[in-house]
């Protein structure tokens, strides 16, 4: 594999911030098959390379001198940035996971998900004919029957965490079964957690194979692996993890749970976009990333767009391969719109949200 540099290049050398030096086992391709506009092909995994693994170094210093110019060097205004957040809201997994949640939380929150916005706000945006929605809703396992009624009809998937989160310490077969429930009671999409120790004591073989039983389990539905990027320690540890989840077949890779006392960053997701498109130029697969936990912020969500457009390019700036884990984002996002049309801005009371 080649060092892994500069925005531009995966051949440049001058900012190191990822060196591969063992060649890996995959499925390799000369140039990778160009992603359709439309339908993306489902990663179906690899097997697992040790060698390559291991062989993985990520430069920390550069990782993180990359991470604050992506916001330094990008900017958008008026009509473009409110372009933007339109689209960050389509590529958004509307979540509640708190202790309190209730089937009338739930269905306020699924509403909110077909109608982001007002409607004068659309009017005057001009998009009231576009059917703006959000990328998903992201629950408990308990609480999918209700979510799932709630959307009927919509096309909004509904997302359910499950193998033991945000923890991911149940045993094994009491993970899968999990998953077989909310897969059985609707949810499109299985957010798992990975086993946190098996990356903090090099057991790859053992994360390979829960990750690979996980993915088995989904079925049909896609599976996003979390992998508390906050409780791995190292930045050479997040990078690892995020390559054995690809080659156990995840179809998308998640920064955090929320729950961690470290979610989300912007040199965090340089790491794992890294990887996302190393395995892309190994194997033609293209797998999603989805950054969650703290992303409160139009800013903030517009600094994540930034470095999924420079590091992986325009196509991953869709749903069906980008996402953000996100509760209270939208009702910021609906103000920063509600300042382009009308010069001010709204108290935050004014957006209706659960």
């Amino acid at each position: 594999m080649p060092y892994i540099g500069s925005n531009r290049s995966l051949t440049v050398r001058s900012r190191r911030v990822v060196r591969v030096t063992a060649k890996p086992n995959l499925t390799l391709v000369t140039s990778p098959r160009p992603l359709p506009a439309d339908h993306v092909e489902r990663n179906p995994g690899v097997p697992l390379d040790l060698d390559a693994l291991r062989a993985i170094r990520v430069n920390r210093s550069a990782v993180e001198r990359r991470a604050a110019t992506i916001t330094t060097r990008r900017t958008v205004k008026k009509e473009w940035q409110a372009a933007w957040l339109l689209r960050a809201i389509t590529l958004m997994d509307l979540t509640t996971l708190a202790g309190d949640d209730t089937p009338g939380n739930v269905r306020r929150l699924c509403a909110k998900a077909r109608r982001p916005l007002r409607d004068d706000l659309t009017d005057a945006l001009g998009v009231g004919d576009l059917g703006i929605h959000v990328g998903a809703v992201c629950v408990y396992h308990a609480l999918v029957p209700t979510a799932v009624e709630a959307l009927v009809g919509s096309g909004i998937p509904v997302a359910a965490v499950s193998a033991g989160f945000p923890a991911g310490l149940n045993p094994v077969e009491q993970r899968v079964e999990e998953i077989h429930a909310s897969v059985g009671a609707g949810a499109n999409e299985i957010d798992i957690v990975i086993t946190r120790a098996h990356v903090l004591t090099g057991n790859y073989e053992a994360l390979y194979e829960e990750v690979r039983r996980f993915r088995e389990a989904c079925g049909d539905a896609h599976m996003k692996a979390i992998l508390a990027t906050g409780e791995l320690a190292t930045l050479n540890n997040v990078a690892r993890a995020s390559i054995v989840a690809m080659q156990a077949g995840a179809d998308f890779i998640k920064t955090s749970t929320g729950k961690e006392g470290v979610n989300a960053t912007l040199p965090f997701s340089v790491v794992m976009c890294r990887m996302i498109r190393e395995y892309f130029e190994q194997t033609g697969y293209a797998v999603g990333f989805k950054p969650a936990g703290g992303i409160r912020s139009a800013k903030n969500a517009l600094e994540y767009l930034f470095v999924m457009k420079e590091e992986l390019g325009d196509r991953w700036l869709k749903p069906d391969l980008f996402r953000f884990g996100a509760s209270s984002l939208l009702t910021d996002i609906e103000r920063q719109l509600e300042h382009f049309v009308t010069g001010r801005y709204a108290a935050a009371h004014h957006q209706p949200m659960p």
